[in-house]
């Protein structure tokens, strides 16, 4: 289930503050010394970075 279009334009990553992308059941930090993916449960942004995958 996408998130909406304002949700996302406000959504930052908690660890560098970069704008996030959508990309499957995650959320991509932009940036490219970050990179952080957050996972996104039942329709929710879970932004923590202990819960955060590491790029590859």
């Amino acid at each position: 289930m996408p998130l909406e279009a304002g949700l996302l334009e406000i959504l930052a990553c908690p660890a560098c503050h970069a704008a996030l992308k959508e990309a499957d059941a995650e959320l991509i930090c932009t940036a490219q010394d970050c990179g952080l993916a957050y996972p996104v449960r039942d329709g929710i942004p879970v932004l923590l970075v202990d819960e955060a995958r590491r790029p590859a």
